[in-house]
């Protein structure tokens, strides 16, 4: 046997520098960073709130004086075995005509009441489904009844990465809402385009400090784990996930030099952590979401979507009140001043203006009492309110109508499948070509519908 005097080191480095697949090729083959968009884009981002559980929207973006006026009043409604009576409930809140646009906006969003100026409020939404999986699905990836690629994983595979090292779509979600990881899955599309999921706290994304005392050290071992699974891809062509975990490994790598970083608040000002409702420290709460939100935008993140489950001080309820409207003013409180704080600073800093901020639900809610306790609302799939901001977007208007009591889509209805169309739309997407090949026929996040909402874009 021959006597081998070469360190360990050695031996990697031969291995790497003797491999087909040199150390970023994989990276580059696997995720060719930025691709154009089908045209001129106005957006070159997106930051998407989801409010999980249904926000009433008679109680926060749709007023109903009518509503208000027949607190009280009887009406036949459509039951499990027939016709029920229901009591209708007046909104909770006041509204108030807010901005130069005079946009009216209830009392429990008094910060985001103060940027009305930004908003294309859209009041005609609909949606398929009344349970919150299959809707919390459809207002996520278009189908409330197949698992499909949810819409930033679509953003993702059209548009890749600005910044290699870090994912192009992150999701930040303090507990699971309904659908699980299904509502971040990428399903048939490549695994690369996957969200990655952080979770509030000390440590958002673990083990992502370096293992090893010296950035060389750790070169050389992912070079040599490169160099095997290259030989092995080279094997087995054609297989998603193996390429999709090399690439885990490259953006994991990337992750260590940008991700400490972009949680380091300490050279952010106190005024700008007050914008967030944040004291210094912090790493929780929907401020914290907020501005992880836009330093994750700032260094390239393509997608990043907040999700707001509640809060510990209301044993984790989120925006389903069947029992209890009572638990509205907390929930508002809770994200009110951080989305009015991501707003404001996103316009100083000039990001607004290429930055789309999405504000949505899956649902709305009833006129009527819910609940043995008739203080509550149940599920409204027929209307519900959302907004858009930022990019390419004519803030302080109102899109669309309902009926007196909130109830039925009366003006221009806005699907589901047309509020994403909108949305891929500002991103320079045609949401007709966006499409991917799989089980035979081509898929799109629209299906075979959708409309862009031209009404309002600027």
């Amino acid at each position: 046997m021959t006597d081998c005097t070469c360190s360990r080191r050695q031996a990697i480095r031969s291995l790497v520098a003797g491999s087909l697949v040199m150390p970023g090729l994989v990276s580059r083959l696997l995720a060719d960073g930025e691709r154009a968009p089908h045209a001129p884009a106005r957006a070159k981002r997106v930051i998407f709130l989801y409010m999980s559980g249904g926000v009433s929207h008679v109680d926060t973006f749709d007023p109903k004086p009518k509503l208000a006026a027949d607190h009280g009043r009887s009406i036949a409604v459509e039951g499990g075995h027939g016709k029920v009576e229901k009591r209708l409930v007046r909104p909770g809140w006041t509204f108030e005509r807010r901005g130069r646009c005079g946009t009216p906006v209830s009392g429990l969003f008094p910060s985001v009441a103060e940027c009305a100026d930004e908003l294309a409020v859209i009041r005609s939404m609909r949606t398929d489904h009344r349970d919150h999986v299959e809707a919390t699905l459809g207002i996520h990836s278009g189908s409330v009844t197949f698992t499909r690629p949810c819409v930033g994983s679509w953003v993702s595979y059209a548009l890749g990465t600005s910044n290699r090292n870090l994912p192009s779509f992150v999701v930040i979600a303090p507990a699971l809402p309904y659908g699980g990881s299904q509502v971040w899955s990428s399903d048939f599309l490549p695994p690369v385009h996957q969200g990655v999921r952080l979770v509030p706290g000390k440590d958002p994304i673990p083990n992502v400090n370096r293992r090893l005392s010296s950035a060389e050290l750790q070169e050389m071992e992912l070079g040599f784990l490169r160099a095997f699974n290259a030989r092995h891809l080279a094997r087995e062509e054609g297989d998603a996930t193996l390429a999709a975990r090399m690439q885990a490994f490259e953006t994991a790598a990337g992750m260590q030099m940008e991700v400490p970083d972009a949680f380091d608040f300490t050279r952010e000002s106190d005024e700008t952590l007050g914008l967030y409702g944040l004291e210094r420290g912090q790493t929780s709460g929907f401020g914290w979401q907020c501005l992880v939100a836009r330093r994750l935008a700032e260094r390239g993140v393509r997608f990043v979507e907040l999700i707001d489950v509640g809060s510990d001080n209301l044993s984790n309820r989120n925006w389903d009140a069947h029992t209890d409207m009572g638990w509205y003013p907390g929930l508002a409180k809770n994200v009110d001043l951080p989305i009015s704080g991501l707003l404001r600073d996103l316009k100083r800093r000039g990001m607004l203006e290429d930055t789309l901020v999405v504000w949505t639900t899956e649902f709305g809610r009833t006129a009527y009492e819910d609940g043995a306790s008739g203080k509550g609302r149940g599920h409204w799939p027929a209307a519900f309110s959302s907004w858009l901001a930022g990019a390419g977007v004519r803030g302080g208007i109102v899109h669309g109508a309902t009926d007196d009591y909130g109830q039925q889509v009366i003006e221009k209805p806005v699907h589901v499948h047309d509020f994403h169309a909108t949305i891929l739309h500002l991103l320079g997407l045609d949401h007709t070509k966006l499409t991917y090949r799989h089980a035979g026929r081509d898929f799109r996040l629209t299906d075979v519908h959708g409309k862009v909402v031209h009404e309002i874009l600027a």
